[in-house]
C-alpha cells in the first residue's frame, strides 16, 4: 500500500514521516487530523512498522529471489522507515542507494541505513537522476500501485534504464485475483479502498503486473504471492513480534479517530478478501 516515496505499502503520505521510536509523540494528533490521513501513516502513527501488502514473509522471499551479494550495486525506490533496507544491508552489497521523494522521509531512511558506501537521495522514483546503467538490483515496494497507469509505467522504465544487462528488478505490491475479474469489479473496489485510506489505491491483477514488466523489456523469473492480511492478529504478530503487535493494539484502542479508521479499513479488506492479494515479482533485463 504506499505511494512513491512512501514506505510501507497502501498510503499516500510516507509512514516514513514517523521516525522509529516517536510513536508516542504523534498520538496526541486530533481526530480530524487521523480522519483525512492516508491509512498508513495513520498505522505508523500507531506503531506498525511493516507495512508491505504481503508483510515481512513476501518481503523476505522478494529479498532472496533478488539474489543480492557483496557483487551488487543496489537501488531502492521508497526506502521509508528502512526495513527492507536492513535485510538488503545484511548481504553486503557493494553500494547501497535509496530514491525517497522529499527531505523529510530522505532523513528518516539515511539513520535507518547509515554506513559506507551507503546514501539516500532525493529525487522521482520515475526520473532518479542516476546514471543509466548505475545498478545490477533495482527494488520497490508498495509505491507502484498508488501510481496513474502512466506513472507505474514511468517507474519501470526508470528501473530498467538504471539496471544493466543481467540486472534484476523486484517489486512487492498490492494485486487483484483473479486475472479475469471485470473491470466493474476493479473499479468497486478501488472505490472502496480510496475510501478506507484515503488514497487512490491501483492495483492490477499479476497478469497486468507482469505485463508492465515486460512491457519495459524485462522478463520475469519469479513470482510469489501472499494473503493481504495487514491487519489480522497473526500477521501482526508475525511481522511486529508480540509485544510490539500489543502495543500497536493498545495505541489503537486508546485512540477513538484512529479504532474508527483501522476498523472501516479492516472491514474493506474482509469484504474484498477474495479479491485482494499481494504479488511479488523479480524480472530480469535482458
Amino acid at each position: 500500500m504506499s505511494t512513491e516515496g512512501q514506505p510501507e505499502s497502501l498510503s499516500g503520505k510516507p509512514a516514513s514521516a514517523v521516525a522509529p521510536g516517536k510513536e508516542h509523540d504523534t498520538l496526541a494528533a486530533s481526530g480530524p487530523e487521523l480522519d483525512k490521513a492516508p491509512g498508513h501513516w495513520l498505522l505508523a502513527r500507531m506503531g506498525k512498522r511493516v507495512l508491505r501488502p504481503g508483510g515481512r514473509e513476501l518481503t523476505e522471499k522478494l529479498i532472496t529471489a533478488l539474489k543480492i551479494t557483496p557483487a551488487d550495486d543496489v537501488v531502492e525506490f521508497a526506502p521509508g522507515l528502512g526495513f527492507t533496507a536492513g535485510l538488503v544491508l545484511l548481504r553486503q552489497p557493494r553500494t547501497y542507494t535509496g530514491v525517497e521523494r522529499d527531505e523529510s522521509a530522505a532523513a528518516v531512511a539515511r539513520r535507518a541505513v547509515a554506513g559506507p558506501a551507503r546514501r539516500i537521495i532525493v529525487g522521482d522514483a520515475g526520473q532518479s537522476g542516476l546514471a543509466s546503467g548505475c545498478a545490477s538490483a533495482v527494488y520497490g515496494e508498495a509505491m507502484l500501485t498508488m501510481q496513474s497507469d502512466t506513472q507505474k509505467a514511468g517507474i519501470v522504465q526508470e528501473a530498467a534504464r538504471l539496471l544493466r544487462s543481467g540486472g534484476r528488478y523486484g517489486i512487492h505490491e498490492l494485486c487483484l485475483k483473479p486475472d479475469d475479474l471485470t473491470e466493474e469489479m476493479k473499479l468497486e473496489i478501488q472505490r472502496e479502498l480510496a475510501q478506507a485510506i484515503r488514497v487512490n489505491a491501483r492495483p492490477l491483477t499479476v497478469g497486468e503486473w507482469k505485463a508492465l514488466l515486460a512491457g519495459a523489456g524485462m522478463q520475469v523469473k519469479f513470482e510469489a504471492t501472499n494473503p493481504m492480511h495487514l491487519l489480522k492478529p497473526a500477521r501482526m504478530v508475525a511481522d511486529e513480534g508480540i509485544l510490539r503487535a500489543l502495543k500497536i493494539a493498545f495505541n489503537i484502542l486508546r485512540t477513538p479517530a484512529a479504532r474508527r479508521r483501522v476498523l472501516h479499513m479492516r472491514a474493506i479488506l474482509n469484504r474484498y478478501a477474495d479479491n485482494l492479494s499481494a504479488v511479488a515479482l523479480v524480472a530480469v533485463k535482458p
